[in-house]
């Protein structure tokens, strides 16, 4: 069931925000989702060049697989 969510612009961003939607052809709520949902997949993601990076990181693989040994061993504080 989808909810309803009260958002305050400015009328600066507004325009911006009508404009853009528009140029879409789709409805303003429709854009500011969709711009949403894009930035929040890309904070959660990486990209394949970040994933290749981690992979080839030896020092931060070793340091992962001691976090994941001390979380199943109930070693350390976790917030």
């Amino acid at each position: 069931m989808s909810k309803t969510v009260t958002l305050r612009l400015d009328d600066r961003l507004y325009k911006r925000f009508r404009k853009l939607a528009e140029c879409d052809n789709r409805p303003l709520s429709n854009f500011i989702e969709t711009a949403a949902l894009c930035f929040v997949e890309s904070e959660q993601f990486v990209d394949e060049f970040e994933m290749e990076e981690i992979r080839s990181s030896n020092a931060l693989n070793q340091s992962l697989k001691q976090g994941i040994s001390d979380v199943k061993a109930k070693r350390g504080k976790f917030a």
